[in-house]
């Protein structure tokens, strides 16, 4: 007679596979609360201390660590030795083994995070370590090791199809060695939650090693270019993280792309860094424009003025649920992605009939339970990059007074609103803002004039651009358009020389925003009183490669 093991934490679908072997001719043993469901159900089951002849110990932490257990999962079939070794011993081998583990990621994401351990142990710090699983993860890989001879299944959704291969005799080891990988895979999980809990309880900002628990949510057609295999993996479980990517609900459209999740992270991190409703335009990972506003609709017209021609093809976001004021808005104009807190009944109906793919999201926070998953993690050749995000919130930061005028209160505001958004922006950055709505963005540059420079070339592009139709959102000097008269400027680091400040000046910009600690921050006050603006500095830079 063949014989299972089977000890679960997670009954899903349990009763109906254990009655599936049974009904196969399998032997059952099981442990505690699993024997008691499966009894309960009807099914027979040998308890595993009658396997063991010895009880459950410890309060239940000493149950299967016996070898009358693990010498009847890992005995190789092929090796006399080993199999006379289990005779003479009278142990049963164990051809099935089906188990998960304790819920340790549940016990924690309800308790928060631990606080450093320096003396006693907090109640919840308590009932976390005794959901650390002992004898699950023996067993498991047990199993998963001696793949050649045994099945390990450690996910309900494998039971029907593990069932299925039983009664067709195909079990083999092909589908042994995928159910393994599956196991090695859940107890590595298992062990990246419960080391960084202990990272945390120990104050280890960076340990010496992270194990990063990584799901994959689902497979993309391709990476950044067509020749490119690519996937969206899910970090860590999102009761610890919060929302992500992996959570996207997909209302209508294609599937998104790899690019497309790209920019749908650039676009939501944006608008996720106001408070009031705001709407982003992304493209390539940059943004082409931001809107805030008094409803989605003004958001989005103002985002769409900032750059009218990058826009088209762009990803748009919103932290807002999006009403058909806003859809209908968005008319004539290509976008590839859209996404959104959530959406009318009468949006969806509108956006149904375009080529957009739409999609809902929660609006994210960076504001991670363990810190081992909220850093920002970057490949590079070999490794990988790690820091925390730059979560400096623009309304918080004292802008310092680095010139003879001030900041007028309107001034003030739209800076703020450059600020937030330099952020995200590629380096060497600048940002144009009037009025609530970015006016140019000068991205990616190799010094800090030409992003300048590249701003005031858009803004006046997007000034002539036949799709601007709205006369407000320009101003009119001496008969020619001068989109940046009267705008702020925010750029991410300091300047190096004051011939930025002079370009953005001459484009018409009345304050400046920097984060100031360079030689000639001087010069470029002076620069500032020689065009009479206002010039501030800001103490943090915000750089972004």
């Amino acid at each position: 007679m063949v014989r299972a093991l089977l000890s679960v934490w997670d009954k899903t679908g349990l009763a109906e596979f254990a009655q599936g072997l049974h009904d196969l001719g399998w032997e059952l043993v099981s442990t505690g609360q699993t024997h008691a469901a499966l009894t309960k159900a009807g099914i027979p089951v040998i308890s595993v201390a009658d396997v063991t002849g010895f009880p459950e110990i410890l309060g239940g932490r000493v149950k299967t660590l016996h070898p009358a257990i693990h010498a009847g999962i890992l005995a190789r079939r092929d090796v006399p030795g080993d199999l006379s070794a289990l005779a003479e011993h009278g142990i049963v081998a164990i051809d099935l083994v089906v188990t998960n583990l304790y819920p340790f990621v549940s016990t924690i994401s309800g308790n928060g995070a631990p606080p450093v351990v320096e003396g006693h142990l907090p109640d919840a710090i308590r009932e976390a370590v005794e959901q650390i699983d002992i004898g699950g993860p023996a067993m498991t890989r047990a199993a998963a090791k001696n793949f050649a001879h045994v099945a390990v299944v450690t996910d309900p959704r494998d039971y029907p199809g593990t069932l299925d291969h039983l009664r067709a005799g195909t079990l083999g080891v092909a589908e042994r060695v995928r159910l393994a990988q599956a196991a090695f895979a859940h107890t590595a999980q298992y062990d990246a939650y419960v080391a960084a809990y202990f990272s945390a309880m120990a104050g280890q900002k960076f340990p010496d090693a992270v194990s990063l628990p990584l799901t994959r949510a689902s497979s993309l057609t391709y990476g950044e270019n067509p020749h490119q295999a690519a996937a969206l993996y899910r970090l860590a479980d999102p009761r610890l993280t919060g929302p992500g990517l992996a959570d996207l609900v997909h209302l209508s459209g294609d599937d998104p792309s790899y690019n497309n999740l790209l920019d749908l992270d650039c676009a939501y991190a944006i608008v996720a860094d106001f408070t009031g409703v705001a709407v982003s335009i992304v493209k390539h990972n940059n943004p082409c424009g931001v809107g805030v506003g008094s409803s989605p609709a003004e958001a989005y017209r103002r985002a769409y003025a900032g750059d009218p021609l990058s826009a088209f093809g762009g990803v748009v976001a919103c932290n807002r649920i999006v009403d058909g004021d806003m859809a209908r808005a968005m008319s004539g104009v290509l976008y590839w992605v859209l996404v959104a807190p959530g959406y009318t009944d009468e949006a969806l109906r509108i956006l149904d009939r375009r080529q957009t793919r739409v999609f809902s999201l929660p609006v994210p926070s960076t504001a991670g339970m363990l810190s081992a998953f909220d850093w920002q993690y970057r490949p590079v050749t070999g490794g990988f990059l790690a820091q925390s995000h730059d979560t400096i919130n623009a309304d918080e930061v004292t802008f310092t007074a680095a010139s003879a005028r001030k900041l007028t209160d309107a001034e003030e505001n739209d800076l703020r609103m450059a600020w937030r958004i330099v952020k995200h922006v590629r380096s060497n950055a600048s940002v144009f803002v009037r009025d609530g709505a970015v006016r140019a963005v000068g991205a990616g540059q190799m010094s800090r004039l030409d992003s300048v420079v590249a701003a005031t070339r858009i803004a006046s592009r997007s000034a002539q651009d036949a799709r601007t139709s709205d006369a407000a959102l320009m101003q009119v000097e001496g008969g020619h358009v001068s989109p940046l008269v009267g705008s702020v400027m925010a750029t991410d680091g300091f300047f190096a020389d004051p011939d930025a400040v002079e370009a953005a000046c001459e484009a018409g910009a009345t304050a400046i925003a920097h984060p100031g600690g360079g030689r000639k921050d001087a010069d470029a006050s002076a620069m500032a009183d020689r065009y009479g603006i206002a010039l501030v500095t800001t103490g943090f830079r915000h750089f972004r490669h």
